[in-house]
């Protein structure tokens, strides 16, 4: 299986499976690089830092760890109980990291931004004390939009969460404007330079594209995208979308204004 790409620049990839490997791929699918990760399974996530430096989370270990001119370092160690699970290196700079734990039959669930190695800000409540995300075994998935919002994908709660600057919800997406078939089951999520929303949806083999504000744009379904998981967007706006049972990846061009 095929579960995450970090897109490099324009034409390159990392990209990342059910083994402890990740490699860097071109557009053409020729390999430029592996790396052996420290990971006793698989990595739990990856990411690539504004400096093109790659970056993966290891839950077994609770860290996550940055790759530097060939070498891995440390850079996090999760918070006692927690162990990291998806991240993504945000447009600040800052690492959004996915950190879940378990109490008794449940599993919680929250984000912490880091400003390097250390914590900045943590996302989880509204303040009122009421979670922001369900509980539940599914990961989060998360990207950072260029008015500062972090938008979220709560497979547990089927919707994509967006929280503003303050930790306030500004809205929430459950899919049900796209009018698909079947349950609204979403998963990697990015946005782009128009600060536009794209969110995987294995399900339904299909990606749903929202505005900023979470209005409902369209859905790409006719790409034969099937059962898409892994998602980035290169240098050029490109879509890479990574078909998680086929290994294959679709690069997709897509019309990006309204």
């Amino acid at each position: 299986p095929l579960w995450g790409v970090a897109c490099v620049g324009e034409a390159e990839a990392w990209i990342y499976g059910k083994n402890e490997t990740i490699t860097h791929i071109d557009i053409h699918g020729a390999v430029k690089d592996t790396v052996t990760t420290t990971c006793l399974n698989r990595p739990s996530g990856i990411s690539v830092t504004r400096g093109r430096e790659l970056m993966y989370s290891d839950f077994i270990s609770r860290t996550v760890n940055i790759v530097i001119d060939g070498e891995i370092e440390k850079l996090i160690t999760a918070p006692r109980e927690w162990s990291p699970w998806r991240l993504c290196c945000a447009r600040s700079g800052d690492i959004l990291l996915h950190m879940c734990a378990r109490t008794g039959p449940q599993t919680k669930n929250k984000i912490i931004r880091y400003q390097g190695k250390n914590i900045k800000e943590e996302i989880s409540n509204d303040g009122q004390g009421n979670p922001i995300f369900k509980d539940g075994e599914c990961s989060l998935y998360m990207s950072e939009n260029n008015n500062g919002d972090v938008c979220v994908s709560d497979g547990n709660a089927e919707t994509v969460v967006v929280v503003d600057m303050t930790g306030s919800v500004r809205f929430r997406y459950d899919g049900t404007p796209a009018r698909i078939e079947k349950l609204f089951d979403p998963r990697c999520i990015v946005t782009d330079a128009l600060s536009q929303i794209i969110v995987t949806d294995s399900i339904n083999n299909c990606l749903h594209i929202l505005d900023q504000d979470g209005q409902f744009l369209r859905c790409v379904d006719d790409c034969g995208l099937e059962g898409p998981r892994g998602l980035s967007v290169d240098s050029e706006g490109r879509l890479w979308v990574g078909l998680c049972d086929t290994g294959e990846i679709k690069v997709i061009e897509y019309l990006q204004n309204k």
